[in-house]
Order: structure tokens, then sequence, then C-alpha cells
């Protein structure tokens, strides 16, 4: 699990490159992708090579810069929805009604488990970040109680108002009949419901800046756990070096090498090669779930054994408990089985499955 778990954000690298890449096109197609490509990639290698310290700032900064994206869409959303804007009208639930939500059916909803869950992968890093902390047992309880409520908000919140604004027949989403279309993104399309001109292009630079943050968490992920699987011996020793300042430099730069599949990006099959990308780091993150689902009810189940003691004595114990594990691990191993099905039998028939 340690290697599919560095896999998953290796892949994920030069998967973000290339959607930062494309989403530079919506000022300038003309653009060659691979300049962008290359000063994505450079702007998150430099990053990581500070160190973690360096890595936790500009994930602060990013973080503020894209919560405060996300609240104040939030809001437009809300009103463009009620029809507040000056030539709008109300919207409310009419698109689910008419193209109508849940299109191509149970299939079709199956279709997109791969997508939703990369969108939620890297909720699992306050792990590796709380193990560099001062003191972990602190900081991971609040770390974990931020994360949920961004999740609530930033995630569910926004994408809900989204599915009200964006009706899955627009033409501009991806797989729609402009798939090279850089307004692409569902949070632009939802925003020029607006009739403003310049609040899309805001938007797609916060897009630009999520970008490089999930490209900077994969190369901190997937280089943590490549030194850690080499000081198992799981992996070559030569990534197990750390030099006096916490950084795993050899692995650093293994992970920052795999970024140079972004370069791809300028290829014609580069759609393809895109998916391909994103649902090997998606499956892989439902892989890693189901692991750390399976091993925390492995671990109380120990605990009780050996020390008989209540888990209460715990420095830190789930909400849900092992209950909840239980449940999220028979919910994982339901998600992968639907994309057997998928696979077997796509949505459009042969060729345009997953």
């Amino acid at each position: 699990m340690g290697w599919n778990y560095c896999l998953q954000w290796l892949f994920v690298l030069p998967l973000e490159i290339i959607a930062g890449a494309f989403t530079i096109g919506y000022w300038n197609e003309a653009i060659s992708k691979s300049v962008f490509v290359a000063i994505f990639l450079l702007t998150i290698v430099v990053i990581n090579l500070f160190g973690v310290k360096t890595y936790g700032e500009a994930e602060f900064i990013f973080s503020i810069v894209k919560i405060t994206a996300i609240v104040g869409f939030i809001l437009l959303a809300i009103v463009i929805n009620i029809g507040g804007e000056p030539e709008g009208h109300y919207i409310g639930g009419q698109y689910w009604r008419n193209p109508g939500a849940f299109k191509n059916g149970f299939k079709g909803f199956c279709s997109v488990l791969v997508t939703s869950a990369f969108s939620f992968t890297g909720t699992e890093l306050i792990g590796l970040a709380a193990a560099e902390t001062a003191n972990p047992r602190k900081s991971l309880p609040t770390a974990i109680k931020q994360v949920f409520w961004r999740i609530m908000i930033f995630y569910l919140v926004a994408l809900l108002l989204v599915g009200l604004l964006v009706p899955s027949d627009d033409g501009r989403l991806v797989g729609g009949d402009n798939v090279a279309d850089a307004t692409a993104s569902p949070f632009v399309i939802a925003i020029e419901k607006a009739g403003t001109s310049i609040l899309p292009g805001i938007m797609n630079a916060v897009i630009l800046i999520a970008v490089v943050s999930v490209g900077n968490s994969a190369v901190f992920g997937s280089s943590r756990t490549l030194a850690a699987l080499a000081e198992q011996s799981h992996a070559p020793q030569v990534f197990a070096y750390v030099d006096r300042q916490g950084r795993p430099l050899m692995a650093i730069l293994f992970a920052s090498c795999i970024g140079f599949l972004a370069f791809l990006a300028d290829v014609d099959s580069h759609d393809a090669i895109f998916n391909w990308l994103l649902s090997i780091s998606a499956l892989s993150t439902l892989f890693t779930w189901g692991s750390i689902c399976l091993c925390h009810i492995r671990f109380r189940s120990a605990w009780q054994y050996q020390n008989k003691q209540e888990v209460e004595q715990l420095p830190f114990t789930s909400h849900v408990g092992v209950t909840g594990s239980w449940c999220a691990f028979i919910g994982y191993v339901g998600v992968l089985a639907s994309q057997i099905w998928i696979a077997a039998s796509p949505v459009f028939g042969i060729g345009r499955g997953l």
C-alpha cells in the first residue's frame, strides 16, 4: 500500500500541471502549453526544495486565496441562482428537472465516482504533515476538525451550487461539444451567468493557484512516502537520504522528474492521457482510503486485545469509531466494484469508458 500511495501522488503532479497549462488557454490559446508546464513544474519543485516550513507557508497563502475565492463564489452563486444579477432570472432547481440530474442514470452516476474520488484526494495528508509538527498530539485533532468543516462547506456547498447553475448538457463542459474549451471549468461557466467579463478570469486565476497547490502537495506526499519506503527497505536506499533540514532530497528530485510527463500536454491525445492519469490516481486513492479504514479496524481490535484498556486512553480517537471505518470500507469496495462494471460496459460504448 505504500507504493500505491506513492504512485497515487506521483501521477497527480503531471495531471495537475496539464490541467494548469490548459487553463492558461482561457487568456491565450496560441501560447505553447510546454512553456507553462515548465513554469508550473519549476515553481512546485522550488517550493518543496525549501523544506516543510516553506511548504506550509506556501499552502497557507494558497489556502487563503482559495478560501476567499470559494466564499465569494458561494455568495455570488446564490445571488445568480435567485436572479439577483441585473439581467438575471430565478433559476432555482430547474436544471435538475430539465435537462435533469443524474444524466445516463445509475451507470452515469457510477462513471463519475472516479472523478469525485480524485477531487477529495489529499484529505489524508494531514497525517503526513502532522508527523513533522512539534506536537502531533495537539495539532492532529485540530487539523482533522478543520478538514471536516472545509469539506462540508467549501466542497459540498460549492458543488451543490455549481449543479444548480450549470446544466448537464452545457457544451463547454468536458465531454461536451468543445472538450478543448478553456472555460470547461464548471465554476467559470457558472460565474459567466453573472454577465461580467472580469470575474471568470479571476476564477481561472484561482484555479491556477489551486493547481500549483495540489501539485505542491503531490511532491510533498510522494517524496515523504518514497523516503519512508526506502527506510523500510521497500524502495532503493538512495531515496532514504534526508538532509539536516529534514528534506528527502533524492525523493523530491525523483517525484519532480515524474512531472516531466506533463510535457505531453502538447500532443494530440492529451485528453486521453489526462483521463488515464486521473483514473490511476483516483483508484489509487480509493485503495489508500480503504486500507486506512482496514488498518484502523485492526488497530482498535489489537489495542483492546493486548492492552485490555478503554479506547478513551488513546491520544486521539475517531468520532465515528470502528463502525464508521466499516461503513467507509464497504463503500469503497462498492465504488471499486462499480468501476469494474463501468470498464466492462461503458456509458458510451467501447472506447469511451474510463
